[in-house]
């Protein structure tokens, strides 16, 4: 290696490097402050409209109340409205977000491709399979829980299938795991077809509104279920922001610095494993929030994973809670399904990239 290269790659190391070029904190701090922002009114519009409507002054109100700080408590109505539906759609669309927008950069970091999200190996599909499963098969005998612990365990299995086929000689390849991905992701939709011709009237239904996601059978039960595994992986990816960025200089750079490429990749996917297996058996399938939310943060704040990782969590969060808003009002009394609404801005978004990216010849955006 060349001693200039030696020494490009050894500032990387340094503790005193400074975790973002100073020209890009003003536009970190803004994006930050405006998500923030923008999560916390989305969620007062979220909980207030409806088609029972509740005041902002009386949702403060309530919330002052219920935290013991002397708000006035609602009519019973608004309470159970307020309690029972809303907060917990809410807070289940904020974890799901967040994990899906996470889950999206790490995938994007790994496979150092803006194209890559968590489908790609299979996860999402593969979760499917088991709901689909649970549902066509009419199992109960975990009660309301029965699909979602199906969906949850069937989804980090094929995590793991398509590791253990893509190793080999001790690695694992990247080209290997997308291509075993994508055969996985094509026997899943083969047995999810068959789940699918073996299944009543009611079952079909049932299925069809659960692979087009939606966040409707919210309730906290299901936020319990899902936020374990969400801040476990939202609280780990980011520590290995650092290293995803030397990976990002190429797998033999990467190795000289002393990362463990191997190493990182399967703990990575493991906790893509989780936060995608767990959004998606609490709210079926909800395309594209890791494919367009990390890239949108990285077009505007650069490929640094110390801001990227946390930041995709936060825009994933932002924008499904508000998507959730729009599914449920924007045909009232009717609901959109929320996957559908995600498909119909996300496919066209996914053919700009595609096109931006075959002009760059495969590069960052």
């Amino acid at each position: 290696m060349a001693v200039d290269e030696r020494s490009r790659l050894a500032k990387l190391t340094e503790p005193s490097t400074p975790r973002l070029p100073r020209s890009r904190l003003p536009r970190v701090f803004a994006l930050t402050v405006g998500m923030l922002g923008g999560l916390v009114v989305v969620c007062g519009l979220a909980a207030g409209i409806g088609a029972y409507h509740i005041d902002l002054t009386d949702i403060l109100a309530s919330v002052a109340n219920r935290l013991g700080l002397g708000g006035a408590a609602l009519d019973t109505v608004s309470e159970s409205v307020l309690w029972d539906i809303r907060f917990p759609r809410i807070a289940l669309a904020i974890l799901v977000g967040a994990s899906l927008g996470c889950a999206g950069a790490i995938m994007q970091g790994v496979f150092g491709n803006p194209l890559a999200e968590p489908g790609v190996i299979g996860i999402s599909s593969g979760a499917a399979v088991g709901a689909v499963a649970a549902i066509s098969l009419g199992l109960t005998f975990l009660g309301t829980w029965t699909v979602t612990v199906f969906a949850f365990i069937t989804g980090l299995i094929t995590v793991f299938v398509v590791y253990i086929l893509s190793r080999s000689r001790g690695r694992t390849e990247v080209i290997t795991l997308i291509l075993t991905g994508v055969a996985l992701n094509a026997f899943a939709g083969a047995l999810i077809g068959l789940f699918i011709f073996v299944a009543d009237n009611a079952q079909l239904s049932t299925i069809t509104f659960w692979q087009m996601g939606s966040m409707a059978q919210a309730t906290w039960w299901k936020v319990l279920a899902v936020a374990p595994c969400a801040i476990a992986g939202l609280l780990i990816a980011p520590l290995y922001a650092r290293r995803l960025d030397l990976l990002s200089l190429g797998e033999r750079p990467a190795r000289h610095l002393g990362v463990d490429v191997e190493r990182l990749r399967v703990i990575l996917i493991i906790v893509v494993a989780l936060l995608t297996a767990a959004a998606v058996a609490v709210s079926g399938v909800i395309g594209f929030i890791g494919l367009v939310v990390p890239h949108l943060l990285r077009m505007a704040a650069g490929p640094g994973h110390r801001f990227l990782i946390p930041a995709s969590a936060l825009g994933g969060a932002l924008v499904l809670t508000a998507g959730d808003l729009v599914a449920r009002t924007v045909a009232a009394p009717a609901e959109l399904p929320l996957g559908v609404l995600t498909a119909l801005i996300g496919s066209p978004f996914f053919f700009w990239l595609l096109r931006k990216t075959r002009r760059k010849q495969g590069g960052w955006a």
